[in-house]
């Protein structure tokens, strides 16, 4: 149980719990010393997420439900000289602010779920002195921390079967292994010092190595 309600951290910086998980994790946080030192980290981490990569767009019947109750409220507007305010102005900003955290509740869920248990990548992500740096070849980002360890973050196609994904980190001496994936999201096993570049290819399950592919994505540090 104590391990699960560490592991709300990052949904309850993003205020994406509510309930009876809300409640539980505001309970534990009052004596946990661990959680309280997390989640200080994970509230830069918010905005951060919303700029590793391009969130998913809102459904479009979510839009279209939403510009419907905007329009039905009428064009009111008060007639003051100095200030004209029109109210479906204001309508669609609600619309735009609704997208955005739409797109990146949806974000952040994703990447806890797929990362649940590796705090590092949290850490890395929330730190505010980490480097986002953009892939070439696929939308995605890749974020160093100044100790050097990284994550990345990446709109990769789908595997083929048998296969996995295998970061690289090529600096001045060699190419060097960073570990294997099959989401769209990892932490390097390898640290990524300032000048190298990082590269990701498709290998055979369990990994190669050295690279036997041309990278899909690379981004130098």
């Amino acid at each position: 149980m104590a391990d699960d309600l560490h592991e709300l951290s990052a949904l309850y910086a993003l205020d994406a719990l509510d309930g009876e998980d809300r409640a539980r994790f505001e309970h534990h946080l009052s004596d946990c010393d661990d959680c309280q030192e997390e989640l200080a980290g994970l509230k830069g981490a918010a905005g951060a997420l919303a700029f590793a990569v391009e969130g998913p767009a809102p459904r479009p019947e979510l839009r279209a439900r939403i510009l419907a109750e905007a329009h039905a409220e009428g064009q009111n507007v008060v007639p003051l000289r100095r200030r004209l305010i029109a109210v479906p102005v204001m309508s669609v900003l609600a619309v735009a602010a609704t997208a955005a955290a739409v797109a990146l509740g949806l974000w952040a869920a994703s990447l806890h779920h797929s990362l649940t248990g590796d705090r590092a990548a949290l850490r890395i992500l929330g730190d505010p002195q980490a480097r986002h740096i953009e892939l070439t070849g696929v939308r995605g980002a890749l974020v160093v921390a100044p100790s050097g360890d990284a994550a990345l973050a990446a709109d990769l196609p789908a595997l083929p079967s048998g296969k996995v994904y295998e970061a690289w980190v090529k600096d001045a001496t060699a190419v060097h292994p960073a570990g294997t994936f099959t989401s769209d999201r990892t932490t390097l096993t390898t640290r990524v010092p300032a000048g190298a570049t990082v590269m990701v290819t498709v290998e055979h399950t369990g990994g190669v190595g050295a690279p036997t592919s041309t990278p899909l994505l690379s981004a130098r540090a």
